[in-house]
């Protein structure tokens, strides 16, 4: 018996991931090419690290950390938005609720793809860094992992602001940029978090972004403001956070 319940167990877990990566692979296809995924993703990252960074008085390869963070940012929460904003408005959303996979996985399989594409974006800075400025990296497989947890956790957040019940991406998209855009400036980016007030220092404990930002500092230069098994912790939790509420919101408005 328990034999027979774990390969019903091991089918199903099988099915469900099969059927999240098959979302995934379809939002690639789809989406991974489009023109403004690419701007929003690449160039309006880039474009707003260089408005602020350009004054500063620091060499580049110290930039590159700050760069690698706001990239995996914009373009892990970028397809999110889009894919399902366009599945309502050409009524295929509701097949993607009634698929034979659970509410779970269909989230994971959204996730996927904006966690995959803003990988492979982030990957940009990271090598310009590395040939062209001479940035050394520290701690490699703290960086692997810093990457990896924080594009999740926006992917994670990109699903959970596509689940508004909505046809318009824009206007997704001007919900999202009210939480994205403030997380720049308060995650220690631009200023580092112990130069800011009081105040300023409690708001950037709850940006999800600080913990990634102090991850990935402390893989090229080995100074944090936390310890990575700290970030780490926090990510997770930002991830499970976010899963929930997505669930809750696909649950209650989406059905």
């Amino acid at each position: 018996m328990p034999s027979i319940e774990h390969k019903g167990w091991t089918k199903h877990l099988s099915r469900e991931m099969n059927g999240a990566w098959a979302i995934a692979k379809k939002d690639m296809r789809i989406y991974y090419f489009r023109s403004n995924i690419i701007v929003s993703g690449i160039l309006f990252p880039l474009f707003m690290f260089l408005s602020f960074a350009i004054g500063k008085n620091a060499p580049p390869k110290t930039l590159i950390p700050g760069l690698i963070s706001i990239t995996l940012l914009f373009s892990a929460s970028q397809i999110e938005p889009v894919s399902l904003t366009l599945e309502r408005r050409v009524k295929t959303f509701e097949r993607l609720l009634s698929a034979p996979i659970s509410r779970n996985s269909m989230i994971f399989g959204e996730s996927i793809s904006g966690f995959l594409y803003s990988l492979i974006i982030a990957l940009l800075p990271l090598v310009v860094g590395i040939f062209i400025f001479d940035t050394q990296i520290v701690n490699a497989p703290i960086l692997v992992i810093s990457m990896i947890l924080t594009s999740f956790c926006f992917a994670m957040l990109g699903t959970l602001f596509a689940a508004y019940p909505t046809e318009t991406a824009g206007e997704v998209m001007a919900i999202l940029n009210t939480v994205r855009l403030p997380l720049i400036f308060i995650s220690g980016i631009f200023i580092p978090i112990s130069s800011m007030p009081q105040i300023g220092q409690k708001i950037a404990l709850i940006s999800p972004l600080t913990y990634g930002n102090d991850m990935i500092e402390y893989a090229f230069t080995g100074n944090s403001l936390f310890s990575p098994l700290i970030d780490i912790s926090m990510l997770v939790i930002f991830i499970i956070i976010f899963h929930l509420a997505t669930n809750y919101m696909y649950k209650n408005f989406n059905e």
